[in-house]
């Protein structure tokens, strides 16, 4: 058991311990990355949220992030409900079938989007982003909203029909209510996925630039590395806080089985 658990923190430290120094030389005063740190400074903060460029880019990851996990979400939810509630020939085919982009490298599906939206003549843009973050994202989205259909009783469903409501007030007066904190889980997860998302926006974004690929082509400069450093840390931070909202909004009212009397 001590051997698992020292496994389990050098494990754990090798994934994040690199991760942990984008913050701390985000406030070096240095341009060069190296230790001993030269001093503190906040210069790089002041000068990222002066960069117009940088502000744009920011505005379009937003706004690609939050119609992506509008459709992720509602796409997911309509399929969640399909698979748990009636009984599809091939939905496990189809399910494995959504899930297909989890398993391709990004770099074959950018590139296979990329010639798709060519032969259509679809031009490369936001919407094409939007387009290709939504096949990612729909797998995670579905996920989360079918565990949280299978874990409220269905016999709920039954009685309110069976009360006379109709499918679609029985749906929105108690089906909706019960999976909203999968909803929200749903729709944060989604987010920040696409907002973190590069290869694909990088291939099909065009001339209009989400943050992570302003942040690809920043790393040409390296007298904006620390500039970027900054940003990486600011990214790092709404992340986590993101990933834990979305976990702790995903656990509510979920029922712990206690165990004895």
């Amino acid at each position: 058991m001590k051997a698992l658990r020292a496994y389990a923190a050098l494990y754990l430290a090798f994934l994040y311990l690199p991760v942990l120094l984008l913050p701390l030389f985000s406030f070096n005063a240095s341009h060069f990355i190296a230790f001993p740190l030269s001093g503190f400074t906040l210069q790089w903060y002041r000068e990222l949220f002066a960069d117009v460029a940088m502000l744009h880019a920011f505005g379009n990851s937003l706004e690609v992030g939050a119609v992506t996990a509008l459709l992720s979400t509602v796409l997911g939810l309509m399929a969640a409900r399909a698979v748990t509630r009636y009984r599809l020939k091939g939905a496990g085919a189809v399910l494995g079938f959504i899930s297909l982009p989890l398993f391709i490298p990004d770099i074959v599906l950018g590139l296979s989007l990329l010639l798709l939206l060519g032969a259509v003549d679809f031009p490369l843009s936001l919407a094409a982003v939007v387009l290709g973050h939504v096949s990612l994202c729909l797998p995670f989205a579905l996920t989360v909203l079918i565990a949280r259909m299978q874990g409220f009783d269905r016999n709920l469903e039954e009685a309110s029909a069976d009360l006379g409501e109709g499918p679609w007030m029985t749906f929105w007066r108690l089906t909706f209510p019960l999976m909203l904190p999968g909803i929200a889980a749903a729709l944060l997860l989604t987010f920040i996925t696409s907002f973190d998302e590069f290869l694909l926006a990088y291939f099909l974004s065009g001339t209009e630039a989400t943050l992570p690929v302003y942040i690809w082509g920043q790393l040409r400069f390296p007298e904006r590395l620390p500039m970027v450093l900054a940003l990486g840390a600011l990214i790092l931070l709404a992340s986590v806080v993101v990933v834990i909202l979305a976990e702790w909004t995903r656990n509510l009212g979920v029922s712990k089985k206690s165990v004895g009397a």
